[in-house]
């Protein structure tokens, strides 16, 4: 029997576990946004790590702690590869949307539903058994592990970029692997080289102290929605381009391999409409190229929420304040702090009234396509899931991905595990059971290819898009 049938077979012999250890996780809750339980959460982390053969250690930082482990050689004695992974979850509110308790997993039609499932405690579980199997089949590793889960990612990931930047030596590595959102649509597999940034922020207007009645005090009281709707339209022109000054000044061309990469990628109109909700007519207007350029490649400015007065209830007043929550993803070579600092003097020189409150960036990140790293991963994950894996630029998300490839300097690729309606940030988050099965099996055969093709092994992306 070889390596790949030996993993495929311990993995299949010890489903019940596996399954019975990712129920386990799930019904330790660890909302970052509220600090619920995840202190508890990263001592449960501890102790799955040991019990399958890493070792690990849990670091303090200023928010939550941040574990690293380690499996395999160390440096100097084979390639090493960093995995990324977060344990904090998004808070289940609303509750009453989910069909089974939030943090009291359970299984139905192949699915185990239930808060961080496939967000992220799935998709990091399937790297530590992916390892650990590996590791038992084949008598080691091919390479060296370091794995890095965090506990704040849910939160922006503020001390992530510290922490990396102060423990760089312990961390170096020669590329990164992160596993988190879900698979193309069709549970088809992905290697993305990259991810969008993200800008969040509010704008507020106030206007009187108080709301006014809108016949007795019009046209005397300021309106702040009305000025609210001249900010936004001063920020965004009727072409749906950003408008603010410098915006695209350093947004990286879309280049020749990029363009190929995009073509290469499956575009059919009438599932795309049923995913976004939208006519086919409206997604029949695209091609496929623009499409996945705008979804990946392009920036975008974003309402989030706009709040004035009370919408349900009829009140003919005038409000005493509006918000405006927003966001604005970014690409490679875009900086957030940059942007922002663009858009506060842009405010503090046309609008002054407008008060700025942020609420965290990510900075964009971008591996070159034809890294081999970008290949292997893709073979393997063919071999692991049965069907050709794609290779695209980025994501439209965003991780603090830019921590790898900025702050530790190496390649990094996003291999998302999850299926593609895995509900992520929704009631009813769930992972299908087969696919997190199939993420054990694809890390032991990423990392058996890694270590051909960090060792100066085959191929290059460039192949996989051929």
């Amino acid at each position: 029997m070889n390596v790949g049938d030996a993993v495929r077979a311990e993995v299949e012999a010890r489903r019940e576990a596996f399954v019975g250890l990712l129920a386990r996780m799930v019904r330790q809750p660890s909302v970052s946004a509220r600090g619920e339980g995840v202190r508890e959460m990263a001592a449960l982390e501890l102790e799955v790590l040991a019990e399958h053969g890493w070792e690990a250690q849990a670091y303090d930082t200023p928010g939550q702690p941040v574990i690293v482990a380690h499996a395999g050689p160390k440096r100097g004695q084979a390639p090493q590869v960093l995995i990324y992974g977060h344990y904090d979850v998004q808070p289940p509110e609303p509750l009453a949307l989910w069909h089974s308790p939030p943090f009291e997993p359970t299984v139905r039609d192949g699915r185990m539903f239930g808060r961080g499932a496939g967000d992220n405690k799935g998709q990091h579980l399937a790297h530590i058994l992916g390892a650990h199997v590996l590791a038992k089949v084949a008598g080691g590793l091919p390479v060296g592990v370091t794995l890095v889960l965090e506990g704040e990612e849910e939160s922006s990931s503020p001390h992530l970029d510290a922490f990396v930047a102060q423990h760089r030596d312990r961390l170096r590595a020669d590329v990164a692997i992160t596993s988190d959102g879900p698979m193309a649509p069709g549970d088809v597999p992905v290697v993305a080289l990259g991810v969008r940034g993200i800008l969040s922020f509010e704008l507020s207007v106030r206007g009187a102290r108080f709301d006014n009645h809108s016949g007795n005090k019009g046209n005397v009281v300021p309106d702040p929605t009305w000025r609210l709707l001249e900010v936004l339209s001063a920020l965004r022109g009727p072409d749906g381009r950003v408008a603010l000054p410098g915006f695209y000044d350093r947004v990286r061309p879309v280049g020749e391999l990029e363009e190929r990469a995009l073509a290469a990628l499956p575009f059919d109109p009438p599932a795309v409409a049923e995913m976004l909700g939208l006519d086919e007519a409206a997604v029949r207007a695209w091609d496929g190229v623009t499409y996945h350029r705008r979804l990946m490649l392009e920036p975008t400015f974003t309402i989030n929420a706009i709040a004035s007065g009370e919408i349900d209830q009829h009140k003919t007043i005038v409000p005493a304040r509006a918000r405006v929550r927003c966001d604005m993803r970014l690409v490679a070579d875009q900086d957030p702090e940059e942007v922002e600092a663009a858009l506060r003097a842009f405010l503090a020189r046309r609008f002054p009234d407008v008060e700025y409150v942020s609420h965290g960036w990510m900075r964009p990140s971008r591996t070159p396509l034809d890294h081999p790293a970008a290949a292997a991963v893709a073979r393997a994950l063919s071999r692991a899931h049965g069907r050709p894996a794609l290779v695209q630029p980025a994501l439209g998300g965003s991780l603090p991905d830019a921590v790898w490839t900025r702050t530790l300097g190496v390649p990094s690729l996003i291999v998302p595990y999850a299926n593609a309606d895995e509900r992520n940030h929704a009631p009813d988050e769930n992972m299908r059971l087969d696919l997190f099965l199939s993420g054990v099996v694809a890390t032991a055969e990423i990392l058996r290819e890694l270590g051909d093709a960090l060792a100066g092994g085959r191929g290059s992306a460039q192949q996989a898009l051929a």
